[in-house]
């Protein structure tokens, strides 16, 4: 694996994003982490999963970089894998826990949101789904994820501004469960995944299922149509110039 890196200890499986400094996200991180994902789900000796970044990145989100070069039927594929692995993710029936060690804008944010915990370091970070000022149109079934764990209400204004929240904002909104010293992260979340992998595993699965019914329903539909006018709005010049222009500061950094 290139993009992702794996440890198993004690019945815990750890996995590390571990891509360039900011660990964004690109077609062969979401196909690694779907085919870990799915032979986690399918090991009777793995009963949690912790995902975790490095330095001060959970995820900077999707690589607008490597998106921006693809062409249609490169851009249209990735979408679709993007969109699949948010409901495999969000439909994993295991505890698995994010241990947010730095920024986690977007894409970051979508995998922090379907983890059933999420613990976040302290610091001057920031989390949160700001696709809508770089023209990206936040599909129906990623806006159900975020409104899940904030509530419609806040969920709605945060998305339609691109709010992103410090660890602080994050922790008062119940976007994020516990914040912690970045030493103390992976050790918070180690005592958090552990309360869940201690009960009965059939029962808190089988709850956890339950609980999610309607966001398994969301994030696994045909998600054809709303694509189509994802995609448009890709293709349009305001989106395409903005990217532009985000992407010449990233070079520059």
């Amino acid at each position: 694996m290139n993009t992702i890196n794996v440890t198993i200890k004690d019945r815990l499986a750890l996995i590390t994003l571990n891509r360039g400094k900011s660990n964004a996200l690109n077609r062969e991180m979401i196909t690694e982490l779907t085919d870990m994902l799915h032979n986690i789900a399918n090991d009777d000796n793995i009963g949690g999963v912790i995902i975790a970044g490095r330095d001060n990145f959970f995820s900077a989100g999707l690589d607008l970089i490597e998106l921006y070069g693809y062409n249609e039927e490169e851009a249209e594929s990735f979408w679709h894998l993007f969109l699949a692995f948010t409901a495999k993710i969000t439909a994993f029936k295991k505890p698995m826990v994010a241990a947010i060690n730095g920024h986690s804008p977007a894409g970051g944010c979508v995998i922090a949101l379907a983890c059933d915990a999420r613990v976040m370091a302290e610091g001057k970070f920031i989390i949160g789904l700001n696709e809508v000022p770089v023209g990206i149109i936040v599909p129906e079934s990623i806006f159900s994820l975020y409104s899940f764990w904030l509530g419609k209400g806040h969920a709605t204004r945060s998305l339609l501004e691109g709010k992103l929240f410090s660890p602080e904002e994050a922790l008062n909104i119940g976007l994020v469960d516990e914040l912690v010293n970045q030493d103390s992260i992976m050790t918070a979340a180690e005592r958090r995944i552990r309360k869940y992998m201690a009960l009965e595993p059939n029962t808190w699965q089988q709850s956890k299922l339950n609980i999610r019914k309607e966001l398994i329903a969301a994030t696994s539909a045909d998600q054809s149509e709303t694509l189509k006018i994802m995609l448009a709005q890709w293709w349009s010049p305001a989106t395409r110039n903005i990217l532009k222009m985000i992407i010449d500061n990233l070079q520059k950094k």
